[in-house]
């Protein structure tokens, strides 16, 4: 049941949930997941190194930013997810994703993950992140594709286990289509890959068990139900 009587994909959920973000077994537990698979895919800092969080939530991203050099920069709506960000090292800026109030060029990476199907326009927030990204910067995003299998298991299958999603969190509506976040990627500027994710099975059980504090992303043949995008701005 989606809490409150709110509607699915209610940005209020999230200030609702705000004692969930550091709770490594809590509602948010496979954020943290996500947050270690995408920094995976980011380069060490260079000097002055620069990383853009996009929709950062509770900050995840900060404790990877801190170990690999970077200056992060949070941008969310959420003011619970912005403080607690800070106190975990992300410098915060309340911003929307559409529209992020920071210069052009301003970012050697910028992560996107876990937003584009939260909003109405994805390009949109695609076109943002070229727009911050310098020449040569690193683009890393993850979201959730527009199939009949993902409405399946991101939300019918997904919200009734632990470790998934909290109920009602996601709109299986605004899903993202693939191609068109390719060619728009093109058109941007960005040289995108994508590629499947899933939990690994064997450490999700081990988790679950209490045998395990975190549970690692593998790569699966198929984006058609979680996929991560990979790129670099030309």
């Amino acid at each position: 049941m989606i809490a409150d009587g709110l509607q699915r994909n209610d940005p209020a959920q999230y200030d609702g949930l705000a004692d969930e973000w550091w709770r490594p077994q809590g509602g948010f537990a496979m954020l943290h997941w996500f947050a270690a698979s995408r920094a995976e895919h980011i380069p060490q800092a260079p000097a002055g190194g620069v990383l853009v969080d996009l929709a950062c939530g509770g900050g995840l991203m900060a404790p990877h930013a801190a170990r690999l050099g970077y200056r992060h920069v949070g941008i969310d709506l959420g003011l619970p997810g912005l403080e607690l960000g800070r106190a975990h090292g992300m410098l915060p800026v309340r911003g929307s994703v559409l529209a992020v109030p920071l210069a052009d060029g301003c970012a050697d990476v910028v992560v996107a993950g876990e937003i584009l199907e939260h909003v109405d326009d994805d390009v949109a927030v695609l076109a943002e992140c070229a727009r911050l990204l310098r020449p040569g910067g690193t683009l890393v995003i993850d979201a959730i594709a527009a199939t009949w299998l993902a409405r399946v298991i991101a939300v019918r299958l997904a919200e009734r286990i632990p470790g998934g999603p909290p109920p009602g969190i996601h709109d299986p509506d605004l899903f993202v289509d693939r191609a068109r976040l390719l060619a728009a990627a093109d058109e941007l500027g960005l040289d995108l890959r994508l590629v499947g994710l899933r939990p690994s099975l064997r450490d999700a059980v081990a988790w679950r068990l209490g045998r395990r504090a975190a549970v690692r992303m593998k790569p699966v043949g198929t984006t058609a139900v979680i996929f991560a995008g990979y790129g670099r701005k030309r």
